[in-house]
Parts: structure tokens; sequence; C-alpha cells
């Protein structure tokens, strides 16, 4: 993290690993025990993955899996695609787990290194309005139709969501 850009300017860059791709219904999640990507869910119909959806490699959110990244590319990547990302912000939020428990499950929100479509933003305030509305009623509708409650507890920059991914690092 903390590199600087042709234009001299700082940005925080780290791993991602896609899950899902943007466009599908399908909602895939790394198996760890079969090392393979396992299918978990498909979207009702019409609701689908807006960007590529994974997550950070070496992360444990406070729901017990890896820290969750959307990261805004032109196209499709792949499960199990490695991408270089600037951090742009995060979606902090939190849900209700499976034992009934108020946990955070925050999203980061990141743009792929290669795709030209968003190079030219450093952060998620120059993400224009209606597209992080947009990402923030797929999230709390995607948690929605799974009968989850997704409460959105602010937007923050890339500085907070920086804190975040060290916070999440597994130490081994």
């Amino acid at each position: 993290m903390g590199k600087k850009n042709q234009n001299g300017n700082s940005y925080n860059a780290f791993t991602a690993i896609i899950e899902t791709p943007s466009g599908s219904r399908n909602k895939y999640v790394w198996d760890q025990k079969r090392t393979a990507f396992r299918l978990t869910k498909v979207l009702p119909a019409g609701m689908v993955f807006p960007y590529n959806f994974g997550f950070v490699p070496g992360t444990e959110a406070d729901d017990g899996d890896p820290l969750d990244v959307l990261v805004l590319m032109d196209a499709p990547a792949f499960p199990g695609c490695i991408l270089d990302c600037i951090l742009l912000g995060a979606i902090e939020a939190e849900q209700i787990n499976k034992k009934g428990k108020v946990v955070r499950n925050d999203r980061l929100i990141a743009a792929d290194i290669n795709d030209s479509t968003f190079s030219n933003i450093a952060s998620i305030e120059q993400l224009p309005t209606v597209l992080l509305d947009e990402i923030k009623a797929f999230f709390v509708n995607y948690n929605r139709v799974e009968g989850k409650k997704f409460k959105i507890l602010r937007i923050c920059e890339s500085r907070k969501a920086a804190k975040l991914i060290k916070k999440a690092r597994v130490h081994v």
C-alpha cells in the first residue's frame, strides 16, 4: 500500500482475488478445504453482481470470512482471477450472522489498476453519487432476498479503508 501513480499521486494498492464476476447471477466462494470455487447461490432473475466481487487474501473480517471487495472494471473477470487494485474507499456495514449476533461486514470499493475506465478515479468521493447509490442498493437488496438485513453505517475514504485491511490482516 502507499504507491504512486504516473502523475505522482499516492494511492493504496493491494491484491484482490475475484470470486464472482460482474454480470453473474451465480455467487461463488473460495472453498479452502477443497481448494476450489463453490457455487453457493443463484441470485433471482434480473439480479446480477454489478462489478467483480471477491476478497483480499490474507485477511479475516469480523464475520470470519476474508475481507470483501467490489472491484470496479469495465468487463467481467473470472473466479480465481488475481487483480492489482487501487483502494478507493469502503462501505462500512453490519449484519446479523448465523448465530444472531450483529457483526461488521464491510465492503471495500476498489478499481483495477489495469482498467483505464476507472484510472482517473483515486477516491470514493470521485465516484458519481448515482453509481455509489446503486452499489449500496445492490448490497442491501442482495441480503434482503436472503432474508438478511444489511445495514450501511457509513461510506469511508481510502485512508480509513486501508485501516480496515490492516486490521483484518491475518498474522501467520
